[in-house]
């Protein structure tokens, strides 16, 4: 069963739940805990027949087929007992299940759905299942969620190109400060766990230690800590926390790598309740020692408590920004300055729009290393490339792909950066020239951009108004002719009635 088939008939399951009025958060939470208990018997039974020892049981009296052969309101308790038993374990298991609630309240839909699930091999896919479950089923909600969806996931392709450029050994601690499903430290643990001759060490290192995750929203910390579990990954040391603000409080030790992509939108806000009993938003700012800046400003914010989160002297990190972070001024002119002295600011990569689900974002891959504290600056030069200006994208008919993200891939010399080469979407800019610019504006482009050119060669307004007005005239003729099909329509079937 491919990708696509599974996000079908998870979706369908949302039938066995929709006269009990469930909402959709509440359906995909009740399929997180189920599918990962189903899933995670899956991988003990593959375990024990290759005679390997996995991450951390289930205890049997819990496991999943102690549900499967309940009914009625056995099966109910024993599922609220488990959900409660399970949240009060350490490690990933209690991230996956703290605070768990049974929201199904018809013990024969609950049976009716764990039948479903139990039909189903989910192991058997190489994909990360859950983050396709759940895009598939937010792409299908997208007019209640799509606005925030772009904040958990990032596609597939560009985690995979950014890892590879950013090649993290077997060796490292890789963080995530908004992990989201996890897509980023998935992928960081397949590349390091793919090197040849891995001692046990190393081993046991990338399992318990190298990854380390939050997310300020606990049901999608779930599935991170979910995914993790489910790839072998993890012990009591591994830090995948759920509901904490990554701003709040400077970082806890130094990382040696950061990927990332912060959640979209720039205020960060507080809901605060008023005399008059009414709630309101209010501009958020960290008062942070270790903040070049205070600024209310949500993505800032995560760039500086980025740099914070690397070793110094060796950290490095690759962050998905929007574009306001590179031409804005006030606070954000004194982080990008700051930023340039401070770390080696090397490669920016320019995103097209398209590839996320909040539509019309205009979003940059920042690439940089921090580095001792010195007089000088350390960013000599930033390589841009430019995989935006006249290249088109869009979640259905023409998604991002790995092939869209080769040349940038190849250009970027992991291996030794020294050996770059300007080419036509890839260009250099010295540090003077970057800091002579007003407000030391990163967002710097060069090819001419077809979509400009051709506006230009658009009829006169005059031309344009008529032909709107036409349009428009056409629509209001068509339904017109819809609404008198309908009223027909509506008399015959009373005079049926």
């Amino acid at each position: 069963m491919n990708a696509q088939s599974l996000v079908q008939k998870v979706w369908n399951f949302a039938t066995v739940l929709r006269d009990d009025g469930v909402s959709y958060g509440d359906y995909v939470e009740q399929l997180t805990y189920l599918l990962f208990l189903k899933m995670a018997q899956e991988r003990e039974e593959l375990d024990e027949a290759l005679g390997w020892k996995g991450v951390e049981r289930i205890p049997k009296s819990l496991a999943w087929p102690s549900l499967v052969r309940l009914d009625a309101d056995d099966l109910e308790d024993h599922y609220r007992h488990v959900l409660q038993e399970l949240g009060r374990k350490s490690g990933l298991l209690g991230t996956i299940f703290r605070k768990a609630q049974n929201k199904l309240q018809d013990p024969a839909k609950l049976k009716r759905l764990v039948m479903l699930i139990d039909a189903e091999s989910w192991s058997s896919l190489d994909a990360d299942v859950k983050g396709e479950i759940y895009e598939g089923l937010l792409e299908r909600n997208a007019r209640d969620v799509k606005s925030g969806a772009g904040q958990y996931f990032t596609p597939r392709p560009l985690i995979k190109a950014i890892v590879e450029v950013m090649d993290p050994s077997p060796d490292l601690v890789v963080a995530d400060p908004a992990c989201g499903t996890g897509g980023f430290l998935i992928a960081a643990y397949d590349h390091m766990a793919a090197h040849k001759h891995l001692t046990p060490d190393q081993t046991r290192h990338l399992k318990e230690k190298a990854l380390k995750g939050t997310d300020i929203t606990t049901e999608v910390a779930r599935l991170c800590a979910m995914n993790l579990h489910l790839h072998g990954i993890g012990g009591d040391d591994s830090l995948i926390e759920g509901g904490k603000d990554s701003l709040a409080s400077p970082p806890e030790a130094p990382v040696d790598m950061v990927l990332t992509n912060p959640p979209f939108g720039k205020k960060s806000s507080i809901t605060v309740v008023g005399e008059d009993g009414k709630a309101q938003k209010e501009s958020l700012s960290y008062e942070r020692a270790d903040f070049w800046t205070t600024t209310s400003n949500k993505q800032l914010n995560f760039l500086q408590h980025v740099k914070s989160m690397l070793k110094p002297g060796g950290g490095r990190a690759a962050v998905v920004v929007p574009d306001n972070v590179l031409f804005e001024g006030g606070a954000g002119e004194s982080i990008r300055r700051k930023l340039l002295h401070e770390c080696d600011v090397h490669t920016l990569l320019r995103l097209p729009t398209g590839i996320f689900y909040a539509q019309g974002v205009k979003a940059n891959v920042l690439f940089f290393d921090r580095k001792p504290g010195a007089a000088k600056p350390w960013t000599e030069r930033l390589w841009i490339y430019d995989l935006r200006t006249n290249l088109h994208f869009t979640l259905k008919e023409n998604p991002l792909g790995d092939e869209h993200l080769r040349d940038f891939v190849a250009c970027y010399q992991a291996k030794d950066r020294r050996k770059r080469k300007e080419t036509e979407r890839f260009h250099v800019f010295e540090r003077e020239a970057l800091l002579a610019r007003d407000k030391a504006n990163l967002d710097l482009f060069w090819i001419k951009d077809e979509d400009l050119e051709a506006s230009e060669n658009l009829p006169a307004p005059d031309v344009l108004a008529r032909e709107i007005v036409e349009d428009l005239e056409a629509a209001l003729e068509a339904f017109a002719t819809v609404e008198a099909d309908l009223g027909s329509q509506g008399r015959n079937d009373e005079v049926d009635l």
